[in-house]
């Protein structure tokens, strides 16, 4: 008897320490909607569960346009309410001057959606239905005249949904094969697996590989007119963390510490680039509130080295994160 119940306490333990192992490596796992994502050059991944609690963006008022009110009334989503998370896939398209342009998506959506709301929404505007896993994936067209490409949408399940704009069927049908396959923690694409090490824990928003792909301009990044010094395929892995204040870290990642010396330089003078023009146009167009969260911002802004990494860390002021959630243009759906 002694032994029977030494046995079974025994086998309790294992129990509670396999238990203990599984939920430490699921915590640690990438989010399960960029684990259901396909192959792709680059991930955006962001948790907006901290970002409505800290700023209040779903109250703020927002001037949709006719056809995003159409999507609301009819499927009774809305999105800055009921999305909770997000991930993207970011393909580089082989005609840059084709439907997509440079840059294709696939995108996984989680939150709270009416599906059977959502299923009718989309029969009434798809060109096309198509059955995979046991999914309906209907096909609408979008974009104008010019550029008119098709766009994939599926529901996984009673809470997310998938979306893909790629030319054909491949990406979507990857990511509902992986959602058969239960996600497993260690599962996702060939970039996660590699990259996603590189995420600081408890970042809600970040993104990884070569996320400068939207902002090529001839091969080289180039971000509000303004070309960086790295072309367009160079590697980063960026994070946003809230602490109290908003937390940015980008590294950029280089073929060896020489490159990863010059672009810290390079970026360095853009830093003190940047601080001028800021500062004269605060001289010309004073907005108190505004210029001072930049200035925070820019001040507490820093570029260091890290072997073969330049990393750029900084406080984004959380009164900056609200003005721009309050400034936001004419949404579409």
């Amino acid at each position: 008897m002694h032994k029977r119940t030494r046995y079974s306490l025994l086998l309790m333990l294992a129990l509670m320490a396999a238990l203990v192992v599984a939920l430490v490596l699921r915590k640690a796992a990438p989010p399960e909607v960029a684990r259901l994502l396909p192959e792709s050059d680059a991930i955006v991944y962001a948790n907006l569960k901290p970002l409505r609690a800290a700023t209040h963006f779903d109250r703020s008022p927002i001037n949709r346009s006719p056809e995003y009110q159409q999507f609301i009334d009819a499927t009774g989503i809305v999105p800055e309410r009921d999305l909770d998370s997000a991930a993207f896939a970011l393909h580089r398209m082989d005609d840059p001057n084709g439907p997509n342009g440079p840059v294709g998506y696939s995108e996984v959506f989680e939150g709270r959606f009416d599906g059977e709301r959502l299923a009718r929404y989309l029969a009434t505007i798809a060109t096309a239905k198509e059955n995979y896993a046991g999914h309906d994936i209907f096909t609408i067209r979008v974009g104008d005249e010019k550029a008119v490409r098709p766009l994939r949408i599926a529901q996984l399940g009673y809470d997310t949904i998938a979306a893909s704009n790629m030319p054909t069927a491949e990406q979507i049908h990857s990511i509902l094969d992986r959602h058969r396959a239960a996600a497993s923690p260690f599962s996702g694409s060939s970039l996660l697996s590699a990259r996603y090490r590189d995420v600081p824990a408890f970042s809600s928003v970040w993104a990884l590989g070569h996320i400068g792909l939207p902002f090529s301009d001839r091969g080289f990044v180039s971000v509000f007119g303004l070309q960086l010094p790295m072309p367009e395929d160079t590697t980063f892995v960026a994070s946003l963390r809230y602490l109290g204040t908003i937390h940015l870290r980008i590294e950029q990642i280089t073929p060896n510490d020489a490159d990863a010396a010059h672009a810290t330089e390079t970026l360095t003078t853009l830093l003190t680039l940047l601080k001028t023009v800021q500062q004269a146009q605060a001289q010309m167009q004073p907005h108190p509130v505004t210029d001072a969260a930049f200035r925070e911002l820019t001040d507490s802004t820093k570029i260091e080295q890290h072997k073969d990494r330049a990393v750029l860390t900084a406080n984004i002021p959380l009164e900056l994160v609200k003005q721009l959630a309050a400034n936001t243009p004419d949404s579409q759906p």
